[in-house]
């Protein structure tokens, strides 16, 4: 899918995508970059796909920025936002699009390590670079945003609490992000075909995709999302703060 945004209209806007080396992270990070922001490509042990991003980003006339940091390592996480403040002095736009929980080999409690206490702790420590005017956009999925109302598949349960309780964490900054004039939107997607997540999904539950395409007549591919994702980056904040892309008609709503 196309860019959503022309050239030049993001001229001047710094960004910061979490998680941004390769899926809808990366594709994000084009958009904006091919948009005219200059553009933090973020990754935790992906560096050489971080780098050909940048550098084609680069080749196509654009600005990037590869920072390595582990989101769920403070001290990481600190020296990421040292190594933007002294580059660019600020930022624009802050996309929190990492998230996990289904690799192996992790704590018990990774998921909620990186999916709720990460999220909030990279939010608070990006704080002093995001000036008035400037936007956060959290990266959910339908199967997390309403699992308070609507049972997902048992293998993405954990991932999916703790993706919900990381939305009701940031969702409770909302006040005083906006006493800082910095806007907040939450970014909603079914099961998007093409990622790891999905991937992995299908391979615990085979069928799992089709089904899910078959109850909502389509599924978003990585490039689509992120063009949702892209101009959310611009749109009017909606009242609920929620951007919700797709259909929807199979989950019940949640009151924020």
């Amino acid at each position: 899918m196309s860019n959503p945004l022309a050239p030049g209209a993001l001229d001047g806007k710094r960004a910061l995508i979490t998680g941004s080396s390769r899926g809808i992270g990366a594709d994000t990070a084009q958009n904006l970059a091919s948009a005219g922001a200059a553009v933090v490509i973020n990754f935790r042990n992906k560096e050489a796909r971080a780098v050909k991003l940048a550098d084609a980003i680069r080749e196509a006339g654009g600005t990037a920025l590869t920072v390595g940091a582990d989101l769920t390592d403070p001290v990481s996480v600190a020296g990421m936002f040292d190594t933007v403040a002294t580059e660019w002095g600020g930022l624009d736009v802050l996309i929190l699009n990492a998230s996990g929980g289904m690799e192996s080999g992790m704590a018990a409690d990774y998921a909620m390590q990186l999916n709720r206490d990460a999220q909030v702790s990279t939010l608070n420590a990006a704080l002093p670079l995001l000036a008035p005017g400037s936007r956060v956009v959290f990266v959910t999925s339908h199967q997390a945003h309403f699992i308070k109302t609507t049972e997902t598949m048992p293998e993405y349960e954990a991932v999916a609490q703790s993706k919900r309780a990381g939305e009701d964490a940031l969702r409770a900054l909302i006040p005083s992000l906006t006493e800082k004039g910095i806007d907040f939107v939450v970014v909603s997607g079914d099961m998007i075909e093409g990622t790891i997540t999905a991937t992995l999904l299908n391979r615990l539950n085979p069928g799992a995709i089709d089904a899910r395409k078959e109850a909502a007549g389509k599924l978003y591919n990585v490039s689509e999302f992120a063009a949702e994702i892209t101009q959310a980056v611009v749109d009017p904040i909606p009242a609920d703060h929620t951007r919700l892309v797709g259909d929807v008609s199979s989950f019940e709503p949640v009151s924020e």
